[in-house]
């Protein structure tokens, strides 16, 4: 493998190792983790599309690898969705439900 791909799997491998940690932040409802390593996530992503790697041709080898790599993101991402969902849906009505009292406290005020 050449070093321009191994430096290109080396960015996927780095964005694959975030997605793991904020998989074990879901994992054990740690919120705030879970939004740390995501905006670490998002930061390596840009920084792969601001190289082009994601456009870059790869050998055969290499472009399994990479194939390999984005499964397990896929697979850790929906992992994560499932994991957040119920304490989104949560989140989403305790706001609800202040949105709706300080509506009744304004109109009886």
């Amino acid at each position: 493998m050449i070093a321009e791909e191994h430096e290109i799997l080396s960015r996927y491998e780095a964005i694959a190792q975030t997605t793991c940690r904020m998989l074990d932040a879901a994992r054990i409802a740690d919120w705030e983790g879970l939004v740390v390593h995501e905006r670490v996530c998002a930061g390596l992503i840009e920084e792969l599309k601001a190289a082009g790697d994601d456009r870059r041709s790869l050998s055969r080898e290499a472009a399994l690898r990479k194939r390999q790599i984005i499964r397990r993101l896929l697979a850790d991402d929906a992992e994560i969705r499932n994991l957040t969902q119920p304490w989104l849906t949560k989140l989403e009505s305790i706001l609800r439900t202040g949105a709706n009292q300080r509506r009744i406290d304004a109109t009886y005020r």
